[in-house]
């Protein structure tokens, strides 16, 4: 090491305790990179990858490769890093160079990782980002997840034998960008399988022993919440002391913005595996996994972020609890009956910076003036939305108008200390508000006005002396100076000192004048620093209050995410549903929330629904492909989720009793990556639901045992329908969709079974499927039909026939007959639907009065 340059020697140093880490290390107006970083940035980046001279570092076998970028767009760089899952350490110089004694000083400020990152640039604003830890022994598991930006955090407890389960259902809750693990739980085979493979979660392995998480928590939320976890569990409390330990190991500064710990229990939530999560599509798509034909995207009528990203919390955990949704429902009810009040707060809100991002800046110490502006433009909307929740006399939004502080103070201390458009970077200047502190006024004003300065200061050494010619001037070699002519060189006062002499003057300069030069040829710098000064003093104050902002800021969220709801409850014609613990899902005229705003062109056919505690437990649905059962089953599955989270729901009218779990299991694909296949995944997924399903929970269940063969999987199927459905084994609520029309039979075997159908329209080997859920069992499925429709040759469809002709000859079944099957719906409700879809091909527009007389007269005749 004795070879390296002092400067090299320096980044080795501080490399080696980095080395998990990409090191941007701060040269003059740059961040620099060597080595192994250069060769990863270089290649992730497009940066031009250069060398270090070899012969200065003569320990190194080739010359050193590097690059870097400039440290004021440094931002934009770390992000694309931190999005392809790489740790960036920031070392900073931490000592002025002007004023550095030999090699400046450096150190590591801060490490950026995927789950701490504060950027706007790296974060998504209507989602949260979470650093979570895990800690898994035996039979307990715990679970904390922390979002630095806006500093919520959160930690739970399992125990038992499927404690490893719901912890994965915890994290795949929560989606963390980043995840600490014990050892046990970063062996644990389904962890991992959900962390990297699903979540795509960068993996941290660390330990920590009961007393140094003890501490760490006392510390960051005070001894009292100590007594909120099991003493029968230790898992919960040491995975959120991991998590502390690493959030304070990364970023080397203060995170009191962090400091309120939610610590709710197992049965606070309704717990979503991953498989509901994706299979109902609540936050994304399954395929193109974008938010747009997802639930939030219906739901999200958001002004804020703050809100957008509460909504999508409450629709991650929906609630178990009847008082607490019949609260946050009394809420939504209120403002849809309120139109005038409801829009107006609509208004109010829009526009309101991201305030809990915004304070965490402020607290780290990474705000800039932008930041603390729009942080003060967002406190100045505060005192409308107060006003107008005055109206509310009680319940939840009293209680929000009276959290609700407006900061009034803090708004006024803000807009008296910077300037409404502040310069992007505080070390500038330029920002601190005229007329604030003298001091800085002074400054400007000789840095503004110095030709000024130097003419007055003429003015007044003429009048004083009376030297007509005496003149200010300035050089390079003297500064100012004051000439005199040689004519008036007696006139010179004593306090004049020479020095130049000239053929027809001398140059004198004073005192007074090279305290004036030194303030204007300093002012500058002077100037720049006070300001910062007054800048970090106003951060300090307002991090000191960021308890009283995050209350308002929390408060703006939450009326937000109430408001988003009421409004996509008017606008879509949704009800308030009846949510009780009776164990009945009474639906009337239900529908699809997503569905029907995807194709809002054609008409959506609502559906009943009824499942009791004892009748109609389980319900099989028979029907065709692409008739519309799977459409069905998740449809009352996510008005069941719309209930649990206070939303009024897509219906005429609904009672919903409360479900604990909704578990889904709809179509397969072979798991390449762990060697299943259709089969082996379909059999997994519906052993992990029976296992972890109650009486309370709603399954969803379609087309169970098509992966094998037709024997083996209908008796699969029997079996699995006999399970959930009887009382002593399971007796969940059980929505089972199946071509498997034997299993028709168990309605007159099986007490609770109920035979449903989808409504279908045959005429010749036109079929035309109605939407329309019916009682009783279908006969066929179509599927001959259905493959015509989707574009099969003639060819095929014409041999297909024969096929099924010779097998049901075969198996001595009648060959089902092709005319119009009037036993699937009544017939008052085919004509309806051939009336509407011959208004839906007509043009109307194109057609004389005589000819829409005889339409008109011709679709009343078939409605008659």
């Amino acid at each position: 090491m004795a070879e390296l340059t002092p400067m090299m020697k320096q980044y080795l140093e501080i490399k080696e305790q980095n080395k998990d880490s990409i090191l941007f290390f701060r040269l003059g107006d740059f961040y620099e990179m060597f080595g192994s970083d250069a060769r990863t940035a270089s290649r992730e980046l497009d940066l031009t990858l250069t060398t270090r001279d070899k012969d200065k570092n003569k320990s190194f076998d080739e010359k050193v490769p590097m690059c870097g970028i400039p440290y004021h767009s440094s931002e934009g760089y770390i992000a694309r890093l931190i999005a392809k899952g790489y740790k960036v350490a920031i070392c900073e110089q931490t000592e002025d160079p002007a004023t550095a004694k030999g090699l400046v000083k450096r150190d590591i400020i801060r490490v950026v990782t995927p789950g701490t990152v504060l950027d706007d640039t790296s974060l998504e604003a209507g989602r949260s980002n979470f650093c979570a830890a895990a800690w898994l022994a035996e039979d307990k598991a715990g679970f904390a997840a922390c979002d630095i930006s806006t500093g919520q955090t959160h930690a739970t407890a399992f125990s038992g034998p499927d404690a490893g389960v719901h912890l994965l259902n915890e994290v795949a809750r929560f989606s963390p960008a980043e995840i600490i693990l014990n050892d046990t739980a970063a062996q644990d085979a389904a962890l991992r399988m959900l962390t990297e493979n699903k979540l795509s979660c960068h993996r941290e392995v660390r330990e920590i022993d009961g007393p140094a998480a003890r501490a760490s928590i006392a510390g960051q939320f005070g001894e009292k919440v100590l007594s909120d976890f099991p003493a029968d569990n230790f898992a919960p409390l040491l995975a959120l002391g991991n998590l502390l330990h690493y959030l304070h190991e990364t970023q080397k500064g203060d995170l009191h913005h962090i400091d309120t710990l939610d610590f709710y229990r197992q049965g606070q939530f309704m717990e979503l595996d991953i498989s509901a999560r994706r299979n109902l599509e609540l936050t994304e798509t399954l395929r193109g996994k974008e938010k747009k034909g997802s639930l939030l995207w219906v739901l999200d009528k958001t002004k804020t972020a703050m809100g957008a990203r509460m909504l999508r919390s409450w629709l991650e955990r929906p609630l178990l609890s009847v008082r607490d949704i019949d609260r946050r429902a009394d809420c939504v009810e209120r403002l849809v009956n309120d139109t005038v009040t409801r829009e107006e707060l609509a208004l109010a809100l829009s526009g309101i910076g991201d305030m809990e991002r915004l304070m965490s800046r402020i607290v780290y110490g990474s705000a800039g003036g932008r930041d603390v502006v729009a942080l003060r433009a967002a406190m100045e909307k505060l005192p409308p939305i107060k006003r107008l929740l005055t109206v509310f006399p009680k319940g939840r939004l009293q209680e929000l108008c009276r959290t609700l502080d407006t900061l009034d103070d803090l708004a006024g201390r803000i807009a008296a200390t910077l300037q409404d458009e502040p310069p992007f970077s505080v070390r500038e200047g330029e920002f601190i508000r005229d007329g604030f502190h003298p001091e800085v006024d002074r400054l400007r004003g000789i840095l503004h006005g110095g030709k000024g300065l130097m003419a007055s200061m003429e003015a007044q050494e003429k009048e004083k002396t009376g030297i007509r010619t005496l003149k200010i001037g300035y050089n390079k070699v003297f500064g100012y100076y004051i000439e005199v002519s040689n004519s008036f060189k007696d006139q010179v006062p004593d306090t004049y000192i020479r020095k130049q002499t000239l053929v027809n003057g001398e140059r004198y300069i004073t005192q007074e004048l090279k305290n004036l030069e030194s303030d204007i040829l300093t002012a500058s710098d002077r100037v720049s620093a006070l300001e910062y000064e007054l800048f970090t003093d106003l951060r300090t104050e307002l991090a000191g209050q960021v308890s009283r902002i995050q209350a308002s800021a929390s408060a703006v969220a939450e009326l937000d995410s109430l408001c988003s709801l009421a409004s996509v409850a008017v606008s879509n014609g949704y009800c308030r549903p009846t949510v009780d613990d009776s164990g009945v899902l009474e639906i009337h005229d239900g529908r699809h929330p997503v569905v029907e705003k995807m194709r809002p062109d054609a008409l959506f056919v609502p559906n009943d629904t009824y499942m009791g505690e004892k009748e109609g437990r389980a319900a099989i649905i028979t029907g065709p492909n692409m008739a519309g059962k799977s459409t069905y089953m998740r449809q009352v599955a996510l008005i069941v989720l719309l209930a649990q989270i206070g939303s009024f729901v897509p219906a005429k009218s609904a009672r919903l009793g409360v479900v604990d779990r909704i578990f889904t299991r709809i179509g397969a694909s072979d798991d390449l990556s762990a060697g299943q296949s259709t089969f082996m995944v379909e059999m997994t997924e519906v052993s992990d639901i029976l296992h972890a399903a109650t009486k309370d929970s709603l399954l969803i269940l379609d087309e169970i045992g098509r992966g094998t063969s037709t024997f083996d999987g209908m008796s699969i199927a029997r079996a699995v329908l006999e399970y959930c459905a009887d009382p002593k084994k399971l007796g969940a609520k059980t929505l089972f969709a199946t071509h498997y029309h034997e299993l028709t039979d168990m309605e007159h075997s099986l007490p609770g079974v109920q035979n449903y159908n989808i409504a279908v329209r045959a005429r010749g080997e036109e079929i035309i499927f109605l939407r329309k859920i019916v009682p009783g069992g279908a006969d066929r499925s179509y599927g001959i039909e259905v493959a015509r429709l989707a574009g099969l040759p003639e060819g095929v469809i014409a041999r297909a026939k024969t096929i099924l002709r010779e097998l049901e000859s075969e198996a001595g079944k009648p060959p089902a007959p092709m005319q119009e099957e009037a036993d699937q719906v009544s017939l008052s409700s085919l004509a309806e639907t051939e009336v509407l879809s011959r208004l839906r091909r007509e043009q109307v527009d194109t057609l004389s009065p005589l000819e829409a007389l005889n339409l008109l007269y011709e679709l009343k005749q078939k409605l008659q």
